[in-house]
């Protein structure tokens, strides 16, 4: 496989190698191309956790069990958010 990279990246590959973090710029592109994977099915992973939990939304306003939308009900639901995003 021959891959082309921007004089940017290539410079970028270079510097890992030099600093002697990587022996090679192909241990480096493996390196990304592994945190890249990653990166894409945790994507996944939360993009399906998303649509599981709109469906459970949508089947509860199907079946009457919803609240009526007020502050402290928006202040409660934020709250709940920030936690999941630092936790």
């Amino acid at each position: 496989m021959n891959v082309s990279l921007t004089p940017e990246l290539e410079k970028w590959v270079q510097d890992k190698v030099q600093s002697g973090l990587y022996s090679s710029s192909s241990e480096v592109v493996r390196d990304a191309l592994r945190v890249l994977h990653q990166f894409e099915a945790e994507r996944a992973r939360k993009l399906s956790t998303l649509q599981s939990e709109i469906q459970v939304g949508l089947e509860q306003l199907k079946a009457g069990k919803s609240k009526p939308m007020d502050s402290t009900l928006m202040k409660r639901i934020k709250a709940r958010g920030r936690e999941r995003l630092n936790g």
